[in-house]
């Protein structure tokens, strides 16, 4: 059926709702090319100031699941169970999540991205293991579940199509920070994956794509309620990004830090919130019994990281890259650190070269930041608060200079947020 495309962006312009007829149509002639780039842009303008429903964001959903595969686990002896996470800094939680639910009875099939901007990428972190693949096929998923439990690598051309070609057209239109398209964008790779079931760990602060409580409320039920509509189950938990997340900021970096949580260590809030995630994934997995606290003291989900790494091409006992350099940033005076802004700490990272800012940009796996203190710890003057590690030392002033204005040392006691603000469920 053609339709008029002009008079699909005026019915939105003018805050009206769109049908299911022209949502279905519009997806699929801007994938096929017959709805220009300069018209979806209009109408993506028009979504971003007057929204949408809950019916037309499910129908915009499933309109871009509808353009390309979907994947299917029924193959498998047991649930499978997804996490994604909105992004934020030194967030290296998938790391030793999938294979901590793994050893705990579930399948983990995770399919993650790259980073852009002064957010890590999960794939990024991963290829710092030597010979470690991202991009798999369907059959080679299917292999790395059944022997290892846990499969993370980089989403196929053909799942979600329409999305692939929007999310690229909305970076560039100023209309990234519409909550229907940024819910739709993730929610239609999500249930297009297969997973029957999937928790959303929706990030909360400066170093979050969602900067307060309330619009992150929005984000998290507008997605339960896409996953639920779509017979995924589906919980969010709204988590803390104003500080980052663990000490180590940069993707060998954070390698090594979720190494050592798989073997039993590790920071305090990254062990907390990943143990908090697993017994979610399991819980909405419909699996009960295994603790995951325990599998990490007793090398299971260690074991199960080994498999995941080793049938994905890499070498779990490589040495991992190292930055060429080192600077030390030390405590300006004495007293406690009350504030480390996540943002200013991840645009730190990024211009060491742990980021980059097009998505075709190379990487330096060895920069970034090792943290030597977080808010509420006390310091001296002079003592290290953190260590910047980047392959060119003229990277360093730039690097400063994003810090600037970034933390503060003081006699008063430090003002953050609880590591898990809430939990939205359907």
């Amino acid at each position: 059926m053609s339709m008029d495309v002009i008079e699909v962006i005026v019915a939105k312009r003018d805050g009206g709702e769109l049908t299911g007829a022209q949502i279905d149509w519009v997806i699929d002639a801007y994938t096929r090319g017959e709805v220009a780039d300069e018209q979806m842009s209009a109408l993506a303008m028009a979504i971003l100031l007057n929204g949408m429903n809950r019916r037309e964001i499910a129908g915009w959903t499933q309109a871009m699941i509808r353009s390309g595969e979907r994947m299917d686990w029924s193959a498998l002896d047991r649930p499978t169970a997804d996490k994604h996470s909105t992004g934020g800094v030194g967030d290296k939680i998938t790391l030793p999540l999938a294979p901590l639910v793994a050893a705990c009875g579930a399948y983990v099939p995770q399919l993650s991205g790259r980073g852009l901007g002064h957010t890590g990428g999960t794939l990024d972190k991963l290829e710092s293991i030597p010979g470690w693949r991202a991009s798999l096929s369907n059959d080679e998923m299917l292999s790395v579940l059944r022997s290892a439990g846990a499969v993370v690598c980089a989403a196929g051309s053909g799942l979600a199509p329409a999305d692939k070609k929007l999310y690229a057209l909305r970076d560039v239109t100023g209309t990234v920070e519409s909550i229907p398209l940024i819910a739709s964008s993730i929610m239609s790779k999500k249930i297009a994956e297969g997973t029957g079931s999937l928790v959303l760990d929706v990030k909360v602060g400066s170093g979050a794509f969602m900067k307060t409580p309330e619009r992150a409320r929005e984000l998290a039920e507008t997605m339960v309620a896409l996953g639920t509509d779509a017979g995924v189950r589906t919980v969010a938990l709204l988590t803390a990004m104003d500080r980052p997340l663990g000490r180590a900021v940069g993707n060998a970096l954070e390698v090594e830090e979720s190494v050592e949580v798989l073997a039993g260590g590790g920071p305090p809030d990254v062990v907390e919130l990943t143990v908090r995630l697993a017994r979610e994934m399991l819980e909405a997995a419909g699996i009960s019994g295994p603790d995951p606290a325990r599998a990490l003291a007793d090398g299971s989900a260690m074991d199960a990281w080994r498999r995941m790494i080793t049938a994905q091409g890499g070498d779990p006992d490589a040495v991992l890259p190292r930055a060429a350099e080192t600077m030390v940033v030390e405590a300006p005076s004495s007293g406690i650190l009350s504030r480390l802004d996540a943002y200013a700490v991840g645009l730190a990272a990024w211009r060491l070269g742990a980021g980059r800012a097009r998505k075709e940009d190379p990487v330096s796996f060895g920069a970034g930041i090792v943290l030597h203190a977080k808010p509420g710890d006390l310091v001296r003057a002079g003592q290290p608060l953190m260590t910047l590690h980047a392959d060119e030392t003229g990277r360093f002033e730039r690097a400063l200079a994003a810090l600037q204005g970034g933390y503060e040392v003081g006699t008063g006691s430090a003002e953050v947020l609880p590591l898990v603000l809430d939990r939205i469920t359907a």
